[in-house]
């Protein structure tokens, strides 16, 4: 399971989750420190929530794919992986969006991108971090066409926390 939250919400959810990791997507300015408890299981990835190059801005790229999928291959999946970012609407859900396809490489990108729009409504998945994984897996603009069909235009302020099911399990 991955369960996606906001800053906000990050501590009662790990009281109540008890996950395997975190992941924390946050710009420089709002980043914290690793969680104790977590050492070694708490990834923190630092950007903004920006898609194209914005002066005193970090932009998602590569590496940070690359951390996220370095870091999900040493998930064991035995209990979930809690993924945030400010909001929990935008970098978080981008990230587990991400993680289900790597995780599942022969999944439709349009079942994940389902599945992610039901378990989170309020999803706007970060397009930049959505086109780089793309990329790094291969896939041939079929996640960044999933990920538009879920993407919601209208502004969220803060998303609830929301269940994301590994595909193929309920």
């Amino acid at each position: 399971m991955i369960i996606i939250c906001s800053l906000a919400d990050l501590p009662e959810t790990i009281e109540d989750e008890a996950p395997h990791g975190i992941v924390t997507l946050l710009g420089p300015e709002l980043m914290i420190p690793e969680i104790k408890g977590y050492e070694g299981r708490h990834l923190r990835l630092e950007m903004n929530d920006i898609a194209d190059h914005a002066p005193g801005q970090i932009l998602p790229h590569d590496t940070h794919v690359d951390e996220l999928l370095a870091f999900v291959d040493a998930w064991p999946q035995e209990a979930p992986l809690i993924v945030h970012c400010w909001a929990g609407v935008s970098r978080s859900t981008a990230a587990a969006f991400v993680t289900q396809a790597h995780l599942h490489p022969r999944a439709d990108e349009r079942e994940l991108a389902l599945a992610l729009s039901t378990a989170a409504p309020h999803a706007r998945p970060n397009r930049k971090l959505v086109a780089l994984a793309d990329a790094t897996l291969g896939r041939n603009g079929r996640l960044i066409e999933a990920a538009e069909l879920v993407y919601r235009n209208e502004p969220v302020f803060e998303g609830k926390r929301s269940y994301y099911p590994l595909h193929g399990k309920t």
